[in-house]
């Protein structure tokens, strides 16, 4: 869970710093992609997952895959924020913004844990 305490606080400097938003969209889009990445192939879902069907672990995987290109998107705008800081401000902060449910959503499924796959 430090992972999450260190995402949080970059977002917070951020939102108080223009400056910080390119290296808070690069952290975040990065670190959504490796967890996500992660959970792909060194998890199996379980629960609810397997019991009701091959349709949820599509969706599973589906959800996943779109996490990563979402984090890497994420991560390239935070490459493309700093060459116009206060034109592209809003943009950055959008962005951001929108990436807390992925965040959400991989820290649901387990992403962020420490604990070794079953």
């Amino acid at each position: 869970m430090d992972v999450l305490s260190r995402i949080a606080s970059a977002i917070s400097n951020a939102v108080l710093n223009p400056e910080k938003l390119p290296g808070a969209l690069i952290l975040c889009g990065i670190l959504e992609a490796a967890a996500a990445l992660s959970l792909i192939f060194f998890r199996v879902p379980g629960g609810v997952f397997l019991h009701h069907g091959d349709a949820l672990v599509y969706v599973y995987y589906g959800v996943l895959v779109a996490v990563v290109v979402l984090g890497l998107a994420e991560a390239s705008v935070g490459f493309w924020i700093p060459g116009d800081l206060n034109g592209r401000h809003a943009v950055g902060m959008v962005v951001l913004w929108f990436s807390i449910l992925p965040l959400i959503i991989i820290a649901a499924l387990g992403g962020f844990s420490s604990a070794s796959p079953k």
